[in-house]
């Protein structure tokens, strides 16, 4: 029997307000059914003495020292500006332009 009848699936599009033709209900119903297909065959090979992983491989998290250091100056900061304007950066206006 399958998970997700033709009513399940007009009544998933209304609740989303997504207008489904025939056709896409159609195809929409055979491929949910097959995720639910594929996430039963899932359920049945795990079992208990399965401990549950995100991932097969154990993972390290690979990161550096947090060391502080010395923050830029303005005049550092400023020095590689393509155009600086009383010690701020200048950039191309592109919200609020002419419409």
């Amino acid at each position: 029997m399958p998970t997700f009848t033709r009513e399940t699936v007009e009544h998933l599009g209304h609740l989303a307000q997504i207008a489904l033709t025939d056709e896409e209900a159609t195809r929409l119903q055979g491929e949910l059914n097959v995720i639910a297909d594929s996430i039963n065959k899932v359920q049945e090979v795990a079992s208990d003495d399965v401990q549950p992983t995100a991932n097969p491989i154990p993972l390290e998290a690979y990161l550096r020292p947090d060391v502080p250091q010395k923050p830029l100056d303005r005049e550092e900061a400023l020095a590689s500006a393509p155009a600086t304007e009383n010690g701020m950066f200048v950039a191309p206006q592109i919200l609020g332009g002419e419409e």
